[in-house]
C-alpha cells in the first residue's frame, strides 16, 4: 500500500480522500447519472467499488432491499475471487474471518455394506498449486460490506440508494445521432419506492449508461428484450444452513457423499466453526410438479440428510436458513442491449451480469464468483469510455467476453450436477466424480476464462516469450524482490483495482547499469513521440495514471542499483514530484520468475488489463507493435505528460 505522496495521511490509509462528484454527492438520487447500477449484489458492489476510483464520473446504485443483506446464499469463494479482493484491498481481512478448504473427502457406500457410508479419496483443494490464494468459504453478505466499504472510502464515494427497484426502462435511438448533439443520458429507467413513506411511488433517472445486476428475474433484461435461454434439471436439492451435534467425523470438511440409493449430499462448512451448509439429494422433480417440490418442510430435508450419512446421525439445533431449489441451466442470449444484427453499429447502453444473465446451480461454487468478474470487466470499461481514455467500442468487448464464460459456466456445472446426483453404482468407475473433481480444478477455482483476441486481447504471436502468461488469462503472480528495500513481494499482488492498465518489462540479462535491449525499450517508452506512455497520459496527471510501468531484472536485488535504473521505472509522482520506489523488481533466486513462468533470458514485455487479464506479450524490441496494441485500446488525450524529472526540466 503507498500513501504520503500527496501529504502525510496520518488516518486509515485505505479511505481516499473525496474528490471530484465525491465532494458534491447528493444526499439522493439525481434525475441525471452518467451510471446507473440496479441491484447492490456481488456483481453491483464490485461495479460500484471500481467506479468510486473515478470521482469524475456520476455513478449511482440503487437497491430494491430497505439495507444490507443481512444473509446471503451465496457463500464460496474461489481463489480467483481472493485474488480479485487483494486487488480492492480487503483479501487479508477477509481471509482472516473465512473458513479455508485445503481438501475434499468423497464418500460413498461401504461395500460391505451399502446401508452404510464410508471415507473414499481426500485429495487436496489444490494440488497443482494452481494459485497462491486459498479457497474460502464466507457468507456473501460480508463480501458485499467489504466491496461497499471500498466504493463508500473511494474517491467518489458511492453508497447504495436503498428501497428502489428498476421496473422499466427505455433507450433512445442514438443509432444515427453522432458528434456533440448526442444526448449523454439516452437510457430512461422508471424507478419504484420499495419502503418508507413514498412506497409504490414511481420516478424517472435518466442515465448515460445502465448496469443490471437485480438478479435472475431481472427487470432490466425483461425492458431491453433479452431471454433467459435454457431449460430445468428437474432434480431438486434442500439447503440448509444448520448449528448440529453430529458424529459425522468429516463434518469441518468439505465432503461429497454419495449414499447407496439415499441420493447426495454436498456438506459445505461455514465461517465461524461451527455453522455448515448442508446441499441435501431430494430427487427428480416430476414434469407436472409445478413447484410444490419447493414446499418441502424442513424437517423432510432433514430426515433425508440423515437417511443419507447412515450409520452416522445429525441432531440439528438452529437453521439460520434453508431454502429448496431447482437445478436450472440458463444463459441469456445477449449480456447488452445491441440486438445481434446491429452489433457494431452502436453503442450498447444497458449491460447484464450476474444472475441476471446466468443461472445454475449453487453446487459448483461459482455464481458469485462470475458475476463478481461481470461487475468488474464492465465496470472498469464503462469508467474508460467515460473518463475520455478508450473508445466506445470498448463496450462492446463485454457481452462477446462475457457470455462465452457463462456458457461455460453452464456447461460445468450441468455435468458437476449430473455426477453429483448419479447413484456411485452409475459411474463409469468407483473413483469417477473424485477424479472429476481434480481433473477440473482449474475451472472451478476461477482460472480457465481466457479472452478471445479483440481490441484489448492481441493475437498470441509471441506467446513463447512468456509462456507462462497467457494471452487473454488472468496474470498468474511469482515471487520477486523489490530492489528499493530488498523485501520480498509477490508482482501481481502490488497492482490495485484503480483502473490503469500495467506493463511489465522483464529485462534482458544485462546489469541495469550496461547498454540493452531494455534500456533501449525503456529511452523509447520514456522520450519517444509515439510511446504510448506519453500519448495516452492526460496533462496533470501523475505519469504512470494510465500506464504503470515496472520492471523485473534477472539478477537479485543486489546486483540491481537503483540509481542506474532508467527513469520511466522510477516516476515522479504528487503534487511534490516524489520518486515511486515500488516499480523496481530483481528476481529472487529461490523462485526465479524467469523460470517460473517460461519468460524468455533475452527480455519481454506482458501488458495486463486493468482486471488483471493478460492483453499482449510481446519483445523488447516490437515497440511498434505495442505503440499499435494501445492506440486500438486507448485514445490519444490532447496534451501528454512525459516522464523527465520535472527539477531537470526546470
Amino acid at each position: 500500500m503507498q500513501f504520503h505522496h500527496h501529504g502525510y495521511v496520518s488516518g486509515d490509509p485505505r479511505v481516499r480522500p473525496a474528490d471530484g462528484y465525491g465532494l458534491e454527492r447528493p444526499a439522493g438520487l439525481p434525475d441525471e447519472v452518467d451510471v446507473l447500477i440496479v441491484g447492490s449484489g456481488p456483481a453491483g458492489m464490485i461495479a460500484a467499488a471500481q467506479l468510486a476510483q473515478f470521482p469524475g464520473i456520476r455513478t449511482h446504485l440503487v437497491e430494491r432491499r430497505a439495507g444490507r443483506l443481512e444473509m446471503g446464499q451465496a457463500d464460496g469463494i474461489q481463489a480467483r475471487s481472493v485474488e480479485t479482493f487483494q486487488a480492492f484491498g480487503f483479501a487479508e481481512r477477509i481471509t482472516a474471518e473465512a473458513y479455508r478448504i485445503t481438501e475434499m473427502a468423497f464418500w460413498k457406500p461401504d461395500p460391505e455394506n451399502p446401508a452404510n457410508i464410508v471415507r473414499g479419496a481426500v485429495p487436496p483443494d489444490d494440488a497443482h498449486g494452481i494459485s497462491e490464494f486459498p479457497h474460502l468459504i464466507v457468507n456473501q453478505a460480508r463480501v458485499l460490506d467489504y466491496f461497499a466499504e471500498v466504493a463508500a472510502t473511494g474517491p467518489a464515494r458511492i453508497t447504495p440508494d436503498y428501497g428502489l427497484e428498476a421496473v422499466g426502462l427505455t433507450v433512445a435511438d442514438t443509432s444515427d445521432a453522432r458528434g456533440t448533439g448526442r444526448d449523454p443520458y439516452p437510457v430512461t429507467v422508471t424507478l419504484r419506492h420499495t419502503t418508507g413513506p413514498d412506497e409504490g411511488t414511481e420516478r424517472t433517472v435518466r442515465a448515460g449508461y445502465v448496469v443490471g445486476c437485480d438478479g435472475a428475474h431481472s427487470a432490466v433484461r425483461e425492458a431491453i428484450g433479452r431471454k433467459a435461454v435454457g431449460d430445468r434439471a428437474n432434480h431438486a436439492w434442500g439447503v440448509m444452513d444448520v448449528l448440529a451435534v453430529t458424529d459425522f467425523p468429516d463434518v469441518r470438511t468439505k465432503c461429497a457423499i454419495q449414499s447407496h440409493d439415499g441420493g447426495s449430499i454436498l456438506l459445505i462448512p461455514r465461517e465461524g466453526g461451527y455453522l455448515a451448509r448442508w446441499y441435501v439429494d431430494l430427487g427428480e422433480v416430476p414434469p407436472d410438479d409445478a413447484g410444490r417440490i419447493r414446499a418441502t418442510p424442513l424437517e423432510q430435508v432433514i430426515e433425508k440428510a440423515n437417511a443419507i450419512i447412515h450409520p452416522y446421525t445429525l441432531d440439528v439445533k438452529d437453521v439460520p436458513w434453508h431454502s429448496v431449489y431447482e437445478v436450472g441451466h440458463r444463459v441469456t442470449d445477449g449480456f447488452d442491449d445491441v440486438p445481434d444484427h446491429l452489433t457494431g453499429t452502436r453503442t450498447p447502453r444497458v449491460f447484464l451480469t450476474g444472475d441476471a444473465c446466468h443461472t445454475h446451480s449453487a453446487k459448483a461454487g461459482q455464481g458469485m464468483n462470475v458475476s463478481m468478474q461481470d461487475g468488474w470487466n464492465i465496470a472498469w470499461k464503462l469508467a474508460h469510455v467515460l473518463a475520455g481514455r478508450a473508445p466506445e467500442s470498448l463496450l462492446a468487448t463485454y457481452s462477446a467476453e462475457r457470455q462465452v464464460v457463462a456458457q461455460n459456466l453452464i456447461d460445468f456445472d450441468r455435468e458437476w450436477s449430473r455426477l453429483m446426483a448419479t447413484p456411485p453404482e452409475d459411474l463409469p468407475d468407483p473413483t469417477y466424480l473424485e477424479d472429476f473433481y481434480v481433473k477440473t480444478a482449474e475451472f472451478p477455482c476461477g482460472f480457465m476464462t481466457q479472452y478471445q483476441p479483440s481490441m484489448i486481447v492481441a493475437d498470441p504471436a509471441h506467446q513463447e516469450l512468456a509462456t507462462g502468461f497467457p494471452i487473454g488469462k488472468r496474470f498468474k503472480s511469482a515471487p520477486v524482490e523489490r530492489v528499493a528495500e530488498g523485501n520480498p513481494a509477490h508482482l501481481g499482488h502490488h497492482a490495485r483495482a484503480d483502473g490503469r492498465w500495467r506493463v511489465y518489462a522483464f529485462a534482458d540479462a544485462a546489469a541495469p547499469s550496461e547498454p540493452s535491449a531494455l534500456r533501449d525499450w525503456a529511452q523509447w517508452l520514456g522520450t519517444s513521440p509515439d510511446s504510448p506512455v506519453l500519448r495516452h497520459t492526460p496533462a496533470g496527471t501523475d505519469p504512470d495514471s494510465v500506464l504503470d510501468v515496472k520492471v523485473v531484472y534477472q539478477q537479485d536485488h543486489f546486483g540491481v542499483e537503483f540509481a542506474d535504473v532508467p527513469d520511466v521505472f522510477r516516476p515522479r509522482v504528487g503534487p511534490f514530484a516524489l520518486v515511486d520506489y515500488e516499480k523496481v523488481y530483481a528476481t529472487d533466486p529461490a523462485q526465479d520468475i524467469f523460470e517460473q513462468r517460461g519468460i524468455d533470458r533475452g527480455g519481454a514485455v506482458v501488458v495486463v488489463r486493468p482486471d488483471q487479464y493478460v492483453a499482449t506479450v510481446l519483445p523488447l524490441s516490437a515497440t511498434d507493435e505495442l505503440r499499435e496494441f494501445f492506440a486500438g485500446a486507448l485514445l490519444p488525450q490532447d496534451t501528454t505528460n512525459d516522464t523527465t524529472n520535472p527539477e531537470e526540466k526546470a
